[in-house]
């Protein structure tokens, strides 16, 4: 067993075994962790500081999880977007490929938190040959997103499979991997596996940071190992309540992304997933952090602050808005209020 996954082995999945670890009493988290899983890996588990901070409540279950009667189990719409199984077809050129249900953590706010660790989602080879099927048949598919779980918590031998598998498919041009091991358990990013997926490029990778304490040494190391291969990498940090709902935050992490070479991509709105209303902002939070980086910083550090739409809608950008009037001369405000005028008459 390698390093990572005697790790990954070692998790924390009860609220017993955490009330262990923290010498308190969880058991009033049984109810929660029985219907949306937990598991917390020793190396993220070492990342928390004390209850109730950050990175716990990505991790920790939480009884509101229970208590929310407000959103939608499937927000996405994804399962009527599955042709096939584990294959979410939304956009015409695209597709997102669901190939584990695995996390090496279990995120309190997942998208997919109805069925990612539960026997609710099966993958198989069998299910995933049924989408290469489906890739070879329609040929306007040009780039296949690979998620999850997590597809780095596959084999080495099954991601190169799955991979030449893709590469076979001359009507896929780029291929795309959503992980958050880079930051969660960043020691399975081997030298071996960064040797592997940069036999299939162009190949990028999103990774997922949400708070300036989960860039540590390790993810560092990790990240580095994957852009020395070649691989483009960017993350999709969402806006959580009591985690990053603060300018000081972002910009931080924003900052501390760049320094280990990862381009920040998306800031997301919290999707609108059944037992994680509690994470959610008012769009005004992230409006307002977008303005506190648009000519702050530099602009490698400005992600895209979209919302991921309800019912299959698709990422919808938001911006602060600069446009005063729109004619013959375009009237703005910049970063700083500050009136400009641009003009528009071309003929």
């Amino acid at each position: 067993m390698t390093h990572w996954q005697n790790l990954l082995a070692r998790s924390i999945t009860t609220p017993e075994q955490l009330g262990r670890h923290f010498d308190l009493d969880f058991s009033a988290l049984r109810g929660v962790s029985e219907q949306f899983p937990m598991r917390i890996n020793p190396y993220y588990l070492g990342l928390i500081k004390t209850p109730g901070d950050p990175l716990w409540r990505q991790a920790v279950p939480d009884p509101r999880e229970l208590e929310d009667t407000i959103c939608l189990t499937d927000p996405l719409d994804e399962e009527n977007r599955s042709p096939v199984e584990n294959l979410v077809h939304t956009y015409p050129d695209r597709v997102l490929f669901l190939v584990t249900n695995q996390c090496a953590m279990y995120c309190r706010f997942c998208t997919r938190k109805r069925k990612v660790g539960t026997s609710r989602m099966l993958v198989s080879r069998q299910t995933m040959e049924s989408a290469f099927a489906y890739l070879r048949k329609n040929k306007q598919i040009r780039d296949v997103l690979i998620s999850g779980g997590d597809p780095l918590l596959l084999s080495d031998e099954t991601l190169a499979w799955l991979l030449d598998n893709l590469r076979a498919i001359p009507s896929i041009q780029i291929i795309r991997i959503g992980s958050r091991v880079p930051c969660t358990l960043p020691m399975r990013i081997t030298t071996r596996l960064a040797g592997i997926l940069k036999r299939y490029h162009p190949l990028y990778l999103n990774t997922h940071f949400n708070h300036p304490d989960e860039v540590t040494p390790e993810a560092a190391k990790a990240c580095a190992r994957l852009a020395g291969a070649g691989i483009p990498l960017g993350s999709q940090t969402v806006l959580l309540k009591g985690v990053n709902d603060n300018a000081a935050t972002i910009t931080e992490l924003m900052h501390r992304l760049l320094m280990i070479r990862v381009k920040p991509y998306y800031l997301f709105q919290a999707d609108m997933t059944l037992g994680a209303n509690h994470f959610r902002t008012r769009v005004e939070t992230g409006i307002g952090i977008m303005q506190s980086l648009i000519g702050h910083t530099s602009g490698l550090a400005v992600p895209t602050f979209a919302i991921d739409a309800p019912g299959g809608g698709g990422k919808i950008p938001l911006t602060p808005n600069y446009l005063t009037s729109l004619g013959k001369t375009v009237t703005l405000k910049n970063y700083l209020g500050a009136p400009c005028g641009y003009h528009n008459d071309l003929d």
